[in-house]
């Protein structure tokens, strides 16, 4: 299955790391702690060399192998760049300042970390000068995810079991249930990765769509299981899985860094014919109305006809009611 570049890229900031550590590290040992094969390692080990040893820039990264080993032979670099005086551009200083403040305001963070970074944020402030004005002028908060993590943290440390009513957009419906918190983590999204009472199986909530929550007094109980590997990303479809093709122009290219595919096929005025698994290929209706012109649903072709007519519904609903024929006043 291909690997959007998203995911490539986060693999690749993490591998950077690994390999600082583990100098001479074995290809297979590699390639199994990061849940992928040994052909995508050894790519990515060929994208690693063209990168700079700081955000900067700064020297190429000397990393290669002999098919056996991989070797960095400036690892060094890395340190040595690290270990300068950070200095700030106003707009990085602002970046970091906003941030700071926003995580600070989270009703989920330990008051320990909380102190903690508020004397961060106060050392940076100092730091950035002038540059710490702009930021002031600015806030992100994070009142609705904020309080579902603060509830979702405190049910995982008292072992408690949790009500929540879920928006599911694949199919446009609130849900209530009841879950067995596991363990949270994110993904460009923050997630619960919880055993559902509901459906009787493991399953994965974004917390912005947990619409309302509750903390029970049942003790939460999930069965044994293994934590869900998330180095190939969130969603990782079976090969079993049924088979959808999309075909998109140049202004859908985006699909095929959000969806993970099995092929991206080119096209020759210069958009993508993407094939990808699913196990609910109905939820692709509402990806093919996003799409508008610059996509559709070529198979399977119910899907791609209940797709069709259901961009048909959506553009009726826009159209201005006719009025009546008025009938004639007989003479």
């Amino acid at each position: 299955m291909a690997v959007n570049a998203i995911d490539q890229t986060r693999r690749m900031l993490s591998l950077v790391t690994y390999l600082k550590d583990r100098p001479g590290a074995r290809v297979a040992e590699v390639a199994r702690a990061f849940g992928i094969s040994e052909d995508e390692l050894i790519s990515d080990l060929n994208v690693l060399p063209m990168c700079g040893t700081s955000f900067r820039g700064g020297d190429l990264l000397e990393i290669d192998t002999d098919g056996e080993r991989i070797w960095w032979r400036n690892a060094e670099a890395l340190g040595a760049d690290t270990a300068q005086p950070l200095r700030l551009a106003a707009d990085e200083a602002t970046a970091l300042l906003v941030a700071a403040r926003a995580v600070a305001t989270l009703p989920g963070l330990r008051e320990s970390d909380r102190d903690a970074l508020q004397r961060a944020t106060a050392k940076l402030e100092t730091a950035a000068g002038e540059s710490a004005g702009a930021s002031s002028r600015l806030s992100v908060t994070f009142e609705s995810e904020g309080g579902v993590f603060a509830d979702v943290d405190r049910a995982i440390a008292e072992r408690r079991r949790l009500w929540i009513r879920y928006y599911s957009p694949a199919r446009d419906e609130l849900t209530e249930r009841e879950v067995d918190p596991i363990r949270l983590f994110a993904v460009g999204h923050t997630y619960v990765e919880a055993w559902c009472r509901l459906s009787e199986a493991r399953r994965t909530f974004r917390l912005d769509r947990v619409a309302e929550i509750r903390l029970l007094d049942e003790r939460s109980d999930p069965p044994p299981i293994e934590p869900r590997d998330l180095s190939a990303g969130l969603v990782q479809p079976a090969a079993t899985d049924p088979q959808v093709v999309i075909e998109v122009g140049p202004g859908g290219r985006w699909v095929a860094e959000y969806y993970p595919h099995d092929s991206a096929e080119e096209l020759p005025d210069g958009g993508l014919r993407i094939t990808l698994r699913t196990p609910d290929p109905a939820s692709l209706r509402r990806l093919a109305l996003r799409l508008g012109p610059d996509g559709r649903i070529t198979s399977p072709a119910d899907l791609a006809e209940s797709a069709r007519e259901a961009a048909r519904s959506a553009l009726a609903a826009y159209e201005p009611a006719t009025a009546p024929t008025p009938e004639p006043t007989p003479g």
